[in-house]
């Protein structure tokens, strides 16, 4: 019997999650018919090589998803707002990784390790949770099945690439005015359309996207928000505080949390985690083994270790999730999606 080939287009194929995208696509021999890449005016023209191929990049426009099966956007919110819905009047099925869905309440928000079957109630347009609320709801959701989960404390240390590739150029270039003796340009760091920016190069941001009125940032109260929705438990006590680090790529997460069972063990956790889908167990402290986002770069698991019982709360717990940011964080979550509209039949074909 023929391969069933879907067509698939990539939205904002010439930026950094794209390009994952794309990789991610070849990596995981996605059955694929027709690949159509997609971009902004002033991108398109560009090509890009897609296996044997060499495919030229097009402006994105309403009548670009005619015969798509399956659109992966990674363009900004705006184009997904714009665009998505022209996507889904075309028959195709929209996997998006901006912000611009992920609150609605008709729209599914998933990690398929947690929710998959949040896709069987989709409309058309499914949404891809922020980077940094993907890797800590693969970590807590074995837990939150077997004994539980009441509350969360999470502080995270974020990769440079959370703010795209032109806040990576700026660090590099940061970094080598600093070792050179000159004074450091800064124009995009914490939030390029924000009234001031600081040097990120041998520096910490505790501002990740634009302060709300109660005093937490937007990228927190993503993590908050959308944490409750993955898993379906409004009621769940969760605090965030986000720091931006001078890495390339890879978020590190401190996450406390705790559960309604008692009597559990830090051991207990690393054997459950060690069994999960999607996570790799790193800990061993005797070995000094444990998450490091240098090692995770380029790799599709959420990786989970220093997982220690609280010194005071009977039932909390602390452990480090380190994960790509690019990858689970974005494009692999995205096409691992997509993989899961297929195996449970929810591609019309």
């Amino acid at each position: 019997m023929a391969k069933i080939g879907y067509n698939v287009a990539v939205v904002g194929a010439t930026g950094a999650v794209g390009e994952q995208m794309i990789q991610t696509l070849i990596e995981r021999d996605f059955p694929i018919n027709k690949l159509t890449l997609l971009s902004s005016a002033r991108s398109a023209g560009t090509v890009i090589k897609f296996k044997d191929e060499e495919i030229i990049v097009e402006e994105a426009k309403p009548e670009s998803f005619e015969g798509i099966d399956i659109a992966l956007f990674s363009a900004g919110g705006s184009v997904s707002k714009l665009l998505a819905p022209e996507a889904v009047k075309r028959g195709a099925v929209v996997v998006d990784n901006t912000s611009a869905f992920r609150m609605d309440p008709n729209t599914p928000l998933v990690v398929p390790e947690v929710n998959e079957e949040d896709l069987k109630n989709h409309k058309g347009i499914i949404a891809n949770p922020n980077c940094s609320t993907i890797q800590m709801v693969v970590a807590l959701e074995p837990i939150r099945k077997k004994y539980g989960l009441k509350k969360v404390i999470v502080s995270t240390y974020q990769a440079v690439s959370g703010a795209g590739s032109q806040a990576v150029e700026e660090m590099y270039n940061q970094t080598k005015e600093i070792l050179d003796g000159k004074e450091p340009t800064v124009a995009i760091l914490p939030v390029k359309g924000d009234k001031k920016h600081y040097q990120i190069a041998f520096n910490a941001i505790p501002q990740i996207d634009v302060f709300q009125d109660n005093g937490f940032t937007y990228e927190e109260m993503k993590m908050v928000n959308e944490t409750k929705k993955i898993m379906h438990m409004p009621e769940l006590k969760v605090a965030a505080t986000c720091v931006r680090i001078p890495i390339s790529r890879g978020h590190s997460e401190s996450v406390y949390f705790e559960i309604d069972e008692n009597g559990v063990e830090a051991g207990d956790l690393k054997n459950l985690l060690s069994a999960s889908p999607g996570i790799v167990l790193e800990d061993n402290p005797n070995e000094q083994v444990y998450p490091m986002p240098n090692n995770a770069a380029g790799l599709r698991d959420t990786f989970v270790g220093r997982i220690r019982k609280d010194l005071d709360e009977e039932n909390g717990f602390h452990m480090w999730v380190v994960s790509d940011n690019l990858l689970k964080g974005a494009a692999w979550n995205s096409v691992q999606i997509a993989e899961s509209l297929i195996k449970l039949d929810l591609l019309s074909k």
